[in-house]
């Protein structure tokens, strides 16, 4: 019997994804069904409803009642739109793979505004209701509102390098922002799944859970994939790494002591703290045993590009923990959260957004290689000049 190829795993990555999204768009767009008119169907709640029990499912609703209804037009156009943004996702990808440029540019055109769109939809729900309003908390407030500006971001950004040439780029912005969009149907995922993990606790108290390390999640997934895609062993233009071993050391010591803190000050909130804590601590580790690993082979084999991004992805991983740390406290004082809320509020959303700083590092050494070599390229006519190689 042979051994799945890299080829084969790819193949069943995008089919496994693409399943994933076809199942939940209609799940997204009859979500709000019962805000709008109770009793009426839903197929996320049927779902949820038999997998863990119809209490669980409807003391959730009853929590979200108040704060969707005054929002409630917003969140239907963000959940339905949510949904298209599900399919259009799996097309993007198969026009891609199959150089159907013309339709990939028409579709990506329509992905982009159905995503802003979409976030407008989520911005507004999110300006109406107080960070304490939110469902399962403020946490979940700020979570929701890192998730939009990450999105946001990504599509913006992954529209510049369609526009400025860059495909490379491109497919790495658009797949994190896809990546940042596939945390709604695997949250859902959690809401079912971890009841059997944790038995008894509410859907508000699992939300708490799963959001401690969605976004790490949905970021090294994007990663995986633009690193599965991205067969190059060199760029030209990129020489020396911009995460040479004194850089990966400082973010080494630097992250260390951040975790440390977090570990300590989770520890002292009792089960609740804990059992954050391993929500957030057990997907990190194994993140960061993958970077290490990867950066490592690549090195071994002579892929400089690919140990580069990984090790500028790994260096963010590592400073996460100090973007948490000093996030804790500012959200405590200035939106009056207690301690625990506040520090898994900067734990949840720390990787993810070091995440959206390592793809811009990335852009900016492929930008800045670019840059290298057309100064190298003397201009038609005019003299070679001759260049001092730095020591």
């Amino acid at each position: 019997m042979r051994r799945p190829t890299g080829n084969t795993w790819r193949r069943v990555a995008a089919i496994a994804v693409s399943a994933v999204c076809v199942g939940y768009a209609p799940i997204a767009m009859t979500e709000l069904w019962p805000y709008a008119r109770p009793g009426a169907p839903a197929f996320g709640e049927w779902i949820l409803a038999h997998v863990v029990s119809p209490r669980y499912v409807a003391d959730a609703l009853a929590t979200r009642i108040g704060p969707y209804r005054h929002s409630l037009v917003p969140m239907i156009v963000h959940s339905v739109l949510g949904g298209v943004l599900m399919l259009l996702g799996p097309a993007q990808v198969l026009t891609a793979v199959r150089r159907r440029t013309r339709l990939h540019r028409v579709l990506g055109v329509v992905f982009a505004v159905t995503v802003y769109a979409s976030m407008a939809g989520a911005a507004l729900y999110l300006a109406r209701t107080a960070p304490e309003d939110a469902f399962s908390g403020a946490a979940f407030w700020i979570v929701l509102a890192t998730i939009l500006v990450g999105t946001v971001m990504s599509v913006t950004f992954g529209v510049l390098a369609a526009v400025g040439g860059l495909p490379d780029l491109h497919q790495r912005w658009m797949l994190l922002c896809y990546g940042f969009l596939l945390t709604a149907p695997l949250l859902r995922f959690e809401w079912g799944g971890l009841p059997l993990v944790l038995p008894g606790l509410s859907m508000a108290e699992i939300n708490q859970v799963a959001t401690m390390h969605l976004g790490s999640v949905v970021a090294f997934g994007a990663l995986i994939a633009s690193r599965s895609l991205d067969r190059r062993t060199t760029v030209a233009g990129v020489s020396r790494s911009w995460a040479p071993v004194p850089v990966l050391a400082v973010a080494h010591l630097a992250g260390a002591a951040a975790l440390t803190w977090i570990v300590r000050a989770s520890l002292d909130y009792g089960t609740r703290g804990r059992r954050l804590l391993l929500a957030y601590l057990l997907p990190y580790a194994v993140i960061y045993a993958v970077m290490a690993l990867c950066a490592r082979r690549a090195g071994r084999e002579g892929r400089l590009w690919a140990r580069e991004e990984w090790r500028l992805h790994w260096a963010a991983l590592c400073l996460a923990p100090v973007l948490s740390a000093g996030a804790a406290p500012v959200f405590e004082r200035s939106l009056g959260l207690d301690g625990l809320t506040a520090l898994a509020a900067g734990a949840a959303i720390g990787c993810g957004a070091l995440a959206v700083t390592a793809t811009l590092m990335v852009s900016v050494r492929v930008m800045y290689a670019r840059e290298v070599l057309k100064r190298a390229v003397p201009a038609p006519g005019s003299a070679p000049r001759l260049s001092t190689p730095v020591s």
